[in-house]
């Protein structure tokens, strides 16, 4: 297994860069369920702002982007149940990536509930707005 970094994926799914979108998508055609890549939550979740920022991508185009990781055979994502429903919120219900991210990691500790001066992310399940 080959841990795969955010820029590595930023070229094979962007293809902006000529040069490093072929070296990209030559290490990603290399990898198979035996000698597969992993991709670490952090790399998720700097995946997500780097395309949102730097790319103006839609929630529709992130969505869809990490679905296609999650589904293929060839890569491992830490925590891919977390990520699955991450994204399926993150698309449908306006939340920040990261802060879904965040609150699926409270919930597999069980440190229950998240305390934020965050509004809009007060807004998940299992999260509390702190007053002031």
């Amino acid at each position: 297994m080959i841990a795969i970094d955010t820029n590595v994926l930023v070229r094979f799914l962007t293809q902006d860069d000529a040069a490093q979108a072929k070296a990209a998508s030559a290490f990603m055609a290399g990898l198979n369920v035996s000698n597969p890549g992993f991709i670490c939550r952090e790399v998720m979740v700097e995946l997500v702002w780097v395309l949102e920022r730097a790319y103006g991508c839609s929630r529709s185009e992130v969505a869809s982007a990490l679905e296609g990781l999650l589904c293929a055979s060839e890569l491992e994502i830490e925590v891919a149940d977390d990520v699955g429903t991450a994204v399926f919120q993150y698309r449908d219900g306006g939340f920040g990536f990261a802060d879904l991210m965040i609150v699926a990691a409270m919930r597999r500790a069980d440190a229950i509930p998240l305390a934020t001066f965050d509004r809009k992310a007060a807004q998940i399940h299992g999260v509390e707005l702190l007053k002031v």
